[in-house]
């Protein structure tokens, strides 16, 4: 069976689990309806990132990014690079919530680090007194401090944990309580990832005056299938508590162009979508909007990359003609893997996914290779834009993938054409 038989058969499987996961959201929806608010932790137990909010909240698959350790801490072992994430979002009636998140990969023999700094802060409430007389106002907040850790078990195998702490304030009370997380992630194939977590063991328990609060113990399962060289990606999550019951999550997200990926998703009732930016120097742009019976609910996140373990490769000139005076393109390449490096690939596709010229080697990946153009069999391509990203695998059989990026032939125009000289002469 050839490579795009087997990407029909991901994509139409694909497909099918999205609607699969989208029918089921349709019925879990109606029992979120029946729900009472306010359940101990629900502020955090409904927490949605930029990018987590336009795929639906389904995210304990593929959480690999720093403040993915609040959906699933295992995914911390798919952080590649430091990562420092910030974002912000504005809700209804002056209430704020914001995070900040870091991480760092793992090592041989460390396990990935992460701390994310989550805080909700409500808008002015009136203060009365027993005969309803106003006495000034009052705000709540809580704030979420996660240390997370995570270690890769086996090439398919990771587990991870976080030490959570909360704390909660409302008016002059205050109260503090800790619990911890656990979670797993296991890869069937390197496209399909299948994620569990159990949220709140042994807590945190708070009290503010008399009556206790006990975040409910919470269970967290999805699945993930990337397709289409990994540029296209569904995901479906099921959660479940005691005060809240099952809530389903699914959703889509695809990268139109290396610097720009797009997202749809569904979240019990409400239709979520959102949009990601690559910039240059490692900075990614997130943002993320979901429905609301209230209003509709927007977020934003930024987050930089750097150090780390990475693959990368960059076609110069990205714009060349065999024809013309830059026949040929260099492609730059530079990775740092987490073990020895064994093997490197560099793959070019066409607009049709299917590969027309492939690098590769043992070890480490030169400082460079050219391309003139030309396919495996020293025919000339036709123009148009290929992509190509740059693959590294250590001893360990673990994969560190580069960004992908495009690079264009023209034949035609400036750098194409053949010049023609008119002389008077006979």
């Amino acid at each position: 069976m050839n490579r795009t038989s087997n990407n029909k058969i991901w994509i139409h499987s694909a497909v099918l689990a999205l609607v699969l996961g989208m029918l089921t959201v349709g019925t879990s929806g109606a029992r979120a309806n029946e729900q009472d608010g306010g359940a101990p932790g629900d502020w955090l137990s409904n927490y949605a990132a930029a990018r987590t909010m336009g795929i639906g909240g389904a995210f304990v698959a593929v959480a690999d990014e720093p403040i993915g350790a609040v959906w699933n801490p295992a995914c911390l072992t798919r952080v590649y690079q430091n990562t420092i994430h910030i974002e912000t979002a504005r809700y209804f009636e002056g209430t704020t919530i914001n995070g900040l998140s870091f991480a760092t990969p793992e090592r041989r023999l460390l396990p990935g680090f992460g701390l994310t700094v989550l805080s909700l802060r409500s808008g002015e409430f009136e203060r009365t007194n027993e005969l309803n007389d106003p006495m000034g106002t009052f705000r709540e907040g809580e704030m979420a401090f996660l240390l997370s850790a995570s270690k890769g078990i086996s090439r398919r195998f990771s587990l991870g944990a976080n030490l959570k702490i909360i704390r909660q304030s409302i008016d002059e009370f205050n109260a503090s309580g800790v619990g911890a997380d656990l979670g797993l992630l296991f890869s069937i194939v390197p496209s399909v990832m299948i994620g569990a977590s159990v949220l709140n063991i042994g807590g945190p328990n708070l009290t503010l005056r008399e009556t206790p609060e006990i975040y409910p113990a919470e269970f967290r399962g999805g699945i993930a299938l990337r397709f289409l060289s990994g540029r296209a990606m569904v995901t479906s999550d099921i959660n479940y508590n005691a005060d809240t019951g099952a809530r389903i999550h699914a959703g889509s997200e695809f990268w139109i162009h290396p610097t720009m990926a797009m997202r749809l998703g569904y979240c019990d009732q409400y239709v979520a979508g959102g949009v990601s930016v690559n910039f240059a120097q490692g900075i990614r742009l997130d943002y993320g909007m979901m429905d609301h019976f209230l209003g509709v609910i927007h977020r934003v996140g930024i987050s930089y990359r750097f150090g780390g373990f990475y693959a990368d490769s960059e076609a110069i000139p990205p714009v060349f003609s065999p024809l013309g005076t830059e026949s040929v393109t260099k492609f730059h390449l530079e990775a740092r893997t987490k073990a020895e490096a064994v093997s490197w690939s560099l793959d070019i596709v066409d607009k049709s996914n299917r590969i027309v010229r492939s690098f590769s080697g043992n070890g480490r990946p030169p400082a460079h290779v050219m391309w003139d153009g030309k396919d495996e069999t020293g025919l000339s391509l036709a123009d148009g834009v290929y992509r190509y990203r740059l693959v590294v695998t250590d001893v360990a059989g673990q994969e560190t993938v580069g960004r992908e990026r495009s690079v264009e032939i023209i034949t035609s125009g400036p750098q194409g054409d053949v010049p023609v000289i008119i002389s008077n002469g006979k």
